[in-house]
């Protein structure tokens, strides 16, 4: 793979394998690579000599010979290295890996990698972005996930082709743009560049033909407590535009005319998800599933997780009792900023009133809509304005709405990812009516931050102090030593208490 990230033919002696920070140690991978252990999967790829092709730790095929492997980080470091994608395990399934003691540049230069940021964008402007050099970004990747940003993003690009091409039934011309490919030539030689053959033959080695409904896999590393996930998501769903059931989540997308209805069920086999989509351009595909990912935090390293609270006896209680728990994220984070005021000092009950309200009041109806999902949230510039009093809210709650919705129109604040938690709280805490306690609820919902932790939440002071309840000073010194991961602590000790939040 070139410097700019297109694929060239590999001429060379294949590079041997890294010894990198955030790759789990080789005695370590042998162990989970022979019991195919799904907790390791996405954690590390196994690439084999003697075949050329790299593998996930799950991967059903025959062992192959040790002194023929070598283990990468990454898919793109495997790839990087001139491997192929294996067909049998799928490396384009693995969910993402966040990386263990990591810096947190590279954490948010991937979460825009994820976002599209380069597909439109340099390097240059990625790493500025992030508050360093090119070169200094360049070498950082090297060191920990194996390849230059930009063969990150492409590899991305490649594996969600393939995916698209072996499980949706979608033209290769649309796989293409889905892919971020405004070239159907371009697209054809890095494919076959990469995958060691066209994209037409990966439409024939398929067992089963798609329906018109795209269905797509999107795997977790086990344990997934879906019903829990439902649970939360359901008491905050917004009328007309999410429905949760007992064993679904469904959603309608779009604010135009066209709507696209997305709906997300569990595997009952395999650790994996199920996202049907209905209605969708292909170009928004990325963007649906990268969202999906993170309402249901998919990504999650629960074992990382595990190995930072357990040392806390009330976490450790917690842990035991679920240990599939994760952090459920929200759509769009303007929708979970407005829902989050609406609810401050009332019930969670109350506050989905409200927001159905809201949405009548000032969103809109569709056309296409299905029954009970046929409505459209309003946009900030629908509520910078608008008198939401009317509806119940009183007038301090109403002017943080319009002053939130004002904030997102000219850029004060934002949802876009890349942000460091001290930045999008610093800048939320700014406007009227919003205090660290929303701050990090957003930070932890709407941008996916591990490590929120609303200190001065009065159900965490209590739970932490037992007979005397903390104070917000105390409650994050009582913290520190579960970064990164505040936030699943605070989700087990919400649930310990019985209380789960708005």
């Amino acid at each position: 793979m070139s410097e700019n990230g297109e694929f060239v033919p590999w001429s060379g002696p294949r590079m041997p394998a890294m010894s990198l920070a955030t790759l789990p140690s080789p005695a370590i991978c042998d162990r989970a690579r022979l019991a195919r252990d799904a907790r390791f999967d996405g954690l590390f790829f196994t690439a084999v000599r003697s075949t050329g092709i790299y593998c996930r730790p799950v991967c059903p095929a025959p062992t192959p010979r040790p002194k023929n492997i070598s283990y990468y980080p990454t898919a793109a470091a495997a790839t990087a290295a001139g491997y192929r994608p294996c067909l049998r395990c799928r490396p384009e399934l693995s969910p993402e890996a966040r990386l263990r003691g990591g810096e947190a540049v590279i954490e948010r230069a991937l979460a825009l990698i994820a976002e599209g940021w380069l597909q439109d964008a340099s390097m240059e402007s990625l790493a500025a972005r992030v508050g360093i050099g090119a070169r200094q970004l360049r070498r950082v990747f090297l060191a920990h996930t194996g390849a230059t940003p930009m063969a990150v993003h492409s590899t991305r690009r490649l594996l969600l082709a393939k995916q698209l091409l072996t499980e949706t039934s979608l033209p290769v011309t649309q796989v293409a743009l889905a892919a971020g490919f405004n070239s159907l030539r371009r697209f054809n030689a890095a494919f076959a560049e990469g995958c060691g053959m066209p994209p037409s033959a990966i439409r024939r080695q398929r067992s089963e033909i798609p329906g018109a409904t795209l269905t797509l896999r999107l795997a977790y590393r086990p344990p997934l407590d879906f019903a829990a996930m439902l649970a939360f998501l359901g008491k905050r769903a917004i009328p007309g535009i999410e429905r949760i059931g007992a064993d679904s989540y469904e959603r309608v997308l779009g604010v135009g005319a066209n709507s696209t209805f997305i709906r997300v069920t569990a595997d009952p086999a395999r650790p994996e998800l199920r996202l049907e989509i209905a209605g969708a351009d292909p170009r928004a595909i990325p963007d649906i599933v990268r969202r999906v990912r993170r309402v249901f935090d998919l990504d999650a390293d629960l074992a990382a997780v595990a190995d930072a609270l357990a040392a806390e006896p009330l976490l450790c209680e917690a842990l035991r009792k679920r240990p599939g728990l994760r952090v459920p994220g929200g759509w769009d984070g303007f929708e979970v900023g407005v829902r989050a005021v609406l609810g401050q000092q009332v019930s969670v009950a109350g506050a989905t009133t409200l927001a159905g309200r809201l949405v009548d009041a000032f969103g809109g109806r569709r056309a296409d809509g299905r029954p009970g999902l046929d409505r459209i949230f309003p946009t900030p510039e629908q509520l910078c304005s608008a008198p939401v009093e009317n509806i119940g809210v009183p007038k301090s709650r109403a002017a943080t709405i319009r002053s939130l919705a004002a904030a997102v129109i000219d850029g004060r604040v934002s949802f876009s990812a890349g942000q460091s938690l001290a930045e999008f709280v610093a800048a939320f805490v700014a406007l009227p009516g919003i205090g660290p306690w929303t701050a990090h609820y957003l930070a932890m919902r709407g941008l996916g931050q591990p490590d929120a932790f609303p200190a001065g939440d009065l159900v965490l002071q209590q739970v932490l102090g037992g007979d005397r309840r903390l104070s917000e000073r105390e409650t994050d010194a009582r913290s520190q030593v579960w970064r990164p991961w505040r936030a699943y602590a605070v989700l087990h000790l919400w649930h310990l208490s019985g209380d789960s939040k708005e």
